[in-house]
């Protein structure tokens, strides 16, 4: 059994590294499935604890690890987990922050600059009296596991080891091992942000049955964006024998006429077909645009579309052909030339208005009308092959993770600092990742992911960096324990539940803010998911998930520049 003996005790050794990883991340991962706090687990972040566990062991075995491939496995890990989660977020990053969001994102950001006021606080107010509030790389670790962000605390390492290559002196070689700071913190980080949703409940006595009737009340009223479909008659004899364009123009309203009835017959018109008094049109439009409309064009009426003498075939529709990606949907001419029309658009969850200016995507889903085989004839135009979805577009993964590195390494003058900043191995692929989710159509590059596919890709990104960063800190865990890591516990509380409660109190009272969607907010801006799921159970509705989904990108991108900014300006 001497090879088994040689093959666990060789540090340097490819295969004992590869085992080591193995061990810890199939070890967190069945710890995170299995083991439940009051009906929360921590996932994944189990194999932070589990490298810990696992680093201590090895130090106290004399067993030596090759750094350099931990170092890679951890940086590359980085990189896979952050670029998978700019990509996820790009598509609706932009939209997040104008579709009815600014309020939302505001709160999000106000909780994330309260956790950076809250943790200097504490750094400059306690430092001269605890030992282990004075350490700012610690204290930022420690603020990356209150608020449950791992990739910030990937960051700031990241802007920890840049400092340190480039003036050693600063560390005197030994850069701060931050992960010690985010393990004591994250446990009862969950517990706070949980603690702190439930607090703003009962400060403020809210009924869950009148802040979802107020939720629907509200959205029902939004009559802006809620489509509306009907059809109506023709009875203005100002519009008879005009074009559908020029209707259009006169009553100053957007729609799609999806079916014609004409002297019964069923036809698909388009923007130039004429009009005449009797025909029988099925609109689709803005709910607050149809009074406007039957008031210019003529009465509501009723019609069996589904018997009419040309089947008409109402499908969606995938876009997945790459010469299809970055045209504009106007340019596809699909009335004029296929005699269908596109009255709805669907990308990342959020619904578009089918205009003609609308730049198509790989992956959007599109909501056609017309006869069954005009309809398949387009079909085959923009491509709806949804398995050529399932192909992972490598090209764009690889080329923008060389795009987003240069881009972190650009040094970055500040004035009145000693080295330039960089955005890092972080940064800058986030930002690089975002910018091709929105506008990689552009470059022709397919930024569209499979959710299986992107969810892959982004957690073993994760479980790599945790079990590296975990394999790292064990050898000194212990000794910041017990020099102060009970300090890590507290000042951790205070940074995640300080600002949760003072930004939920002022949502509520300020904006009025549905408890439900706040809900959904508060567990966002920590990117919290173990709070979001306890926030859907609790309600008993998907809201907190919307009010999740809004801030989300905003927050995580908030998180991962942040951390390495405070290192960067504070610590070079």
């Amino acid at each position: 059994m001497q090879w088994l003996y040689d093959l666990i005790t060789n540090g340097g050794g490819v295969a004992h590294t590869v085992i080591l990883y193995a061990l810890v991340i199939s070890l967190g991962v069945f710890l995170g499935n299995k083991i439940k706090i009051g009906g929360v687990s921590l996932g994944v972040t189990w194999i932070l604890f589990v490298g810990i566990l696992a680093g201590d062991l090895l130090m106290r075995g004399g067993i030596v690890e090759n750094t350099e491939v931990i170092n890679f496995v951890q940086d590359f890990g980085l990189i896979l987990f952050v670029f998978s989660i700019g990509l996820q977020v790009g598509p609706s990053f932009f939209t997040s922050l104008k579709q009815g969001g600014l309020k939302a994102n505001g709160v999000a950001a106000g909780i994330v600059g309260l956790n950076i006021v809250v943790m200097l606080a504490l750094y400059f107010g306690c430092r001269s009296f605890i030992p282990a509030a004075d350490n700012l790389p610690m204290m930022v670790g420690t603020l990356c596991g209150a608020v449950t962000n791992t990739p910030g605390l990937g960051a700031a390492n990241a802007a920890l080891e840049q400092i340190n290559a480039a003036n050693p002196s600063i560390f005197n070689g030994n850069v701060p091992v931050i992960a010690n700071g985010y393990a004591c913190a994250y446990p009862l980080g969950v517990v706070g942000i949980i603690g702190s949703i439930i607090l703003i409940r009962y400060i403020f006595k809210v009924s869950f049955q009148k802040e979802l009737e107020n939720f629907n009340k509200k959205n029902q009223n939004n009559e802006a964006v809620k489509p509306h479909l009907m059809t109506v008659e023709v009875f203005n004899p100002a519009i008879n024998g005009k074009a559908i364009l020029q209707v259009r123009g006169f009553i100053g309203r957007d729609f799609v006429v999806s079916r014609l009835l004409h002297e019964g017959h069923t036809i698909v018109p388009n923007k130039d077909t004429n009009l005449s008094i009797g025909d029988k049109l099925y609109i689709v439009c803005a709910e607050e645009d149809a009074s406007a409309i039957v008031a210019f064009i003529g009465p509501e009426t009723e019609v069996d579309w589904e018997i009419q003498d040309v089947t008409m075939a109402s499908k969606k529709l995938t876009v997945t052909k790459d010469t299809i990606n970055g045209k504009t949907l106007g340019s596809l001419h699909s009335s004029s030339m296929y005699g269908v029309n596109v009255t709805r658009i669907y990308r990342s969850g959020i619904e578009i208005f089918a205009s003609p200016s609308v730049i198509l995507q790989v992956g959007d889903i599109l909501t056609t009308v017309g006869p069954e085989d005009a309809v398949e004839r387009f079909a085959n135009k923009i491509g709806d092959q949804k398995q050529q979805l399932d192909k992972p577009n490598l090209l764009t993964l690889f080329v923008g993770i060389l795009v987003g590195i240069v881009f972190g390494m650009i040094p970055i003058a500040i004035p009145g600092m000693s080295m330039p900043v960089k955005l890092g191995l972080a940064g800058g692929p986030l930002i690089i990742a975002i910018l091709l989710g929105r506008f990689g159509y552009k470059l022709h590059l397919v930024a569209y992911t499979t959710n299986s596919a992107s969810l892959m890709i982004r957690d073993i990104g994760l479980v790599l960096f945790l079990a590296s960063v975990g394999i790292k800190a064990g050898g000194n865990f212990i000794d910041t324990v017990m020099s102060g890591g009970v300090h890590y516990v507290w000042m951790g509380f205070l940074i995640t539940v300080l600002p949760l409660i003072i930004m939920g109190v002022f949502a509520r009272i300020k904006w009025k803010m549905n408890y439900f969607l706040l809900m959904g907010i508060m567990s966002g801006a920590t990117t919290d998911p173990p709070a979001l799921a306890f926030s859907t159970s609790t309600a008993n509705n998907g809201i907190p998930s919307v009010g999740y989904s809004t801030v989300y990108p905003l927050s995580m991108f908030l998180r991962i520049i942040t951390a390495q900014v405070i290192i960067l300006l504070l610590c070079s």
